[in-house]
């Protein structure tokens, strides 16, 4: 897919992945609306990209709620003329033993990581198959492929993204609209700013921008997946499958070290 000239929402785009895609798919020519919740992140983030000249606007919501989607939706479509391509980058997360978690945190999660991109979606899905060529791009999460202890209920709803924009690609194969999946690694931006976890316990932080940089190279592609971490990554990916036990020991070995480094890892 060509960038130039398309019309883009972008959620959760005020800061990290989302400013980073924000950002470059504006140097490619397209159109884009950010949303977040907090209106001076996106007043910042807006006018960082306006000085770069790019034609970029922004909504405050919460696309966790009923009320932030509509709203969302509506003034994107107001703002744009229409849509081509929905980025679902909103996201949460609240690390720690699942019994230490709040049902609040559990709840909170599911509705910004996995019904909020499910419930947009849908509700996107008319315009974008007025397009001249949709797509859907999820941003899940490298745990949604190795999930890692003291992270459950994030990589299970991860993991339900994955799948949802899986199958949704299969059932709108044919039809003008595209679904492409991220998994990141750990990445530099504002949510993992409470988390002391770092490379001697597998989480080496990359700049948000290498993961946009990847991102634009899968669109231009009309890839399926992009999947960061390089090969480090792809041989957990492989074990995970051929031997899993040998993960297990693995992390058994880092468990003490890791629940300490990852126990007020919070961005809800």
């Amino acid at each position: 897919m060509n960038l130039q000239g398309k019309r883009v929402l972008v959620t959760g785009g005020s800061s990290g992945i989302g400013f980073a895609i924000a950002e470059a798919m504006m140097v490619r020519g397209s159109q884009i609306v950010i949303t977040g919740r907090r209106q001076d992140a996106l007043n910042t983030a807006v006018e960082r990209l306006r000085a770069a000249g790019g034609r970029i606007d922004s909504i405050a919501a919460d696309v966790s709620t009923e009320k932030g989607r509509e709203t969302t939706l509506k003034v994107a479509l107001e703002k744009l003329g229409g849509l081509d391509i929905l980025v679902n980058n909103a996201g949460g997360v609240r690390a720690g033993r699942l019994e230490d978690t709040t049902e609040a945190e559990i709840r909170a999660m599911i509705e910004v990581d996995l019904v909020a991109p499910i419930l947009l979606t849908r509700a996107a899905l008319p315009k974008l198959r007025a397009s001249t060529g949709g797509l859907v791009v999820n941003i899940t999460s490298g745990i949604a492929l190795v999930a890692a202890p003291f992270y459950a209920t994030y990589a299970g709803v991860k993991g339900g993204l994955a799948k949802f924009g899986e199958s949704l690609r299969r059932e709108l194969k044919g039809e003008g609209v595209h679904v492409m999946t991220v998994y990141p690694g750990a990445t530099d931006t504002p949510m993992m700013s409470s988390s002391k976890a770092g490379p001697e316990l597998g989480f080496t932080r990359e700049p948000a921008a290498a993961v946009a940089d990847a991102v634009i190279a899968g669109i231009e592609e009309d890839a399926f997946e992009v999947i960061r971490g390089g090969e480090a990554r792809a041989k957990m990916i492989a074990l995970n499958r051929q031997d899993p036990a040998a993960l297990d020991k693995r992390f058994l070995d880092l468990k003490p070290a890791l629940s300490e480094a990852v126990r007020d890892h919070s961005a809800l």
